[in-house]
């Protein structure tokens, strides 16, 4: 079930024929959204009739709360888990920031009131069985209480093993997994720059070899379409593309996140306004 409101915020669709680097966007058919009114907007637009159908259709518990979950919508990384009750879902939807219900206190929190770190929500998604919800957003600063990015660090299998938690120890997702090494290789050339090299590392050391097996690995990239070769070669090789491609943006300190953010302004735009905003 979509909700929309007049003057509301959406991720619009866009033709990819309209400029390169427009894409469509699609959802999927086990999801919902709800579109976070502006905050300009009229708020009896965000309360009364337009809302009321989306709360009753939420499977609250006998408290009257539901599971949310924050989410980076940039990374895709899980931030942290809170409840909700109608109340924090409806200050969320007329505040664009993530808000929860604290069972302890029994009273209403807005995640960032202290610490000011707070989670600016773009879109907000319940799930198929209406039982738990999605805050997709942006935080403007680490999540978890401790300082880290997100409440996620334990590794079970980690903590089975070693029992010590180590908080750095964040759930990366297998793009994350791979920037988080080539970081902790460009730390380690600071630190015992002696010894034999990896790859990883005489590519950091060597501008001009990291731009040649740039160009190299995007020709293969793009022989596998002219060539016609098997699906599985066009894989590798994207594959290698993004690996050296990541390791230059590490050597220029920009994170792969900041990457993604370029590519989600650019989707919210039409070409004509994309091609504006390169100009200013």
């Amino acid at each position: 079930m979509a909700v929309s409101f007049p003057n509301c915020f959406q991720l619009p669709k866009i033709s990819s024929k309209r400029h390169p680097f427009n894409y469509n966007t699609g959802l999927s058919c086990r999801a919902s959204p709800v579109y976070a009114c502006l905050k300009n907007s009229d708020p009896d637009l965000c309360t009364g009739a337009k809302v009321d159908p989306l709360l009753e259709s939420v499977k609250w518990d006998d408290k009257g709360l539901a599971v949310a979950i924050a989410q980076n919508v940039d990374t895709g990384a899980v931030l942290m888990q809170g409840f909700v009750n109608r109340e924090a879902l409806l200050t969320t939807i007329s505040s664009r920031k993530a808000t929860f219900y604290s069972r302890s206190r029994s009273a209403l929190w807005t995640k960032g009131e202290t610490s000011n770190n707070f989670i600016n929500v773009f879109n907000i998604f319940l799930d198929c069985d209406r039982d738990s919800i999605i805050y997709l957003g942006k935080p403007d600063g680490p999540t978890c209480h401790t300082g880290s990015e997100t409440c996620y660090y334990t590794s079970v299998s980690n903590f089975l093993n070693k029992p010590e938690v180590d908080e750095n120890k964040l759930a990366l997702t297998t793009l994350y997994s791979l920037e988080s090494t080539i970081y902790q290789r460009k730390e380690e050339l600071s630190e015992s720059p002696n010894g034999k090299p990896s790859w990883t590392k005489r590519l950091l050391l060597d501008d001009k070899l990291l731009c040649s097996k740039i160009r190299e690995e995007a020709d293969e990239l793009c022989r596998t379409l002219e060539e016609n070769e098997d699906k599985s070669r066009s894989a590798s090789e994207m594959a290698d593309v993004l690996y050296h491609a990541m390791v230059l943006l590490a050597r220029r300190e920009v994170k792969i996140e900041d990457v993604l953010q370029v590519l989600r302004v650019r989707f919210e735009q039409s070409g004509i306004e994309e091609k504006i905003s390169r100009k200013q």
